[in-house]
């Protein structure tokens, strides 16, 4: 990957593919792994960019799939290995995040499916409904019935401060 396309096409969104890999990581080396293999992903398929839509939303979707991937395979060697520890109760590292309310959203969002954790990062990163649509492959409507679940979902979940 050149320095140039890292610069300029990779750097400007690292907020997007930061908050993503959060989300689907609980410590600072598989958020690590994650943001370069997404990276990566990125470099990988530039070519595939047709500009049917922004750079910003080719960035979460592949930002997404690579996550979600990598969340499978991590779930498929953990269910064949007998010994190994589970991954929600490994602790987030103390410089993850600085604001402990955060940390807590990031730990709730963190318990939600897989689809639901991407749609309201979308959401959180105040993308519209059919922004989000367009990324997640459905239909707005779909979309607004499935972020007030989550909401839902995640006031229930912080109401009872999970830990």
């Amino acid at each position: 990957m050149s320095k140039d396309f890292y610069t300029q096409f990779i750097l400007p969104y690292a907020g997007i593919i930061i908050k993503i890999c959060r989300a689907y990581t609980d410590t600072e080396e598989d958020f690590q792994d994650y943001y370069q293999e997404v990276c990566l992903q990125i470099w990988n398929s530039r070519k595939n960019f047709k500009e049917e839509a922004k750079w910003s939303t080719w960035v979460y979707r592949i930002s997404l799939n690579v996550c979600m991937s990598l969340l499978k395979k991590r779930k498929k060697k953990q269910a064949r290995s007998t010994d190994y520890i589970e991954v929600q109760n490994i602790p987030i590292t103390e410089n993850s995040f600085q604001d402990e309310s955060l940390q807590l959203l990031y730990k709730a969002i963190r318990q939600l499916s897989e689809l639901d954790r991407a749609i309201i990062l979308l959401y959180l990163e105040e993308n519209s409904y059919k922004e989000i649509a367009t990324i997640i492959g459905t239909t707005p409507n779909n979309i607004g019935v499935r972020i007030t679940r989550i909401k839902k979902q995640l006031k229930k979940l912080l109401d009872g401060k999970i830990y």
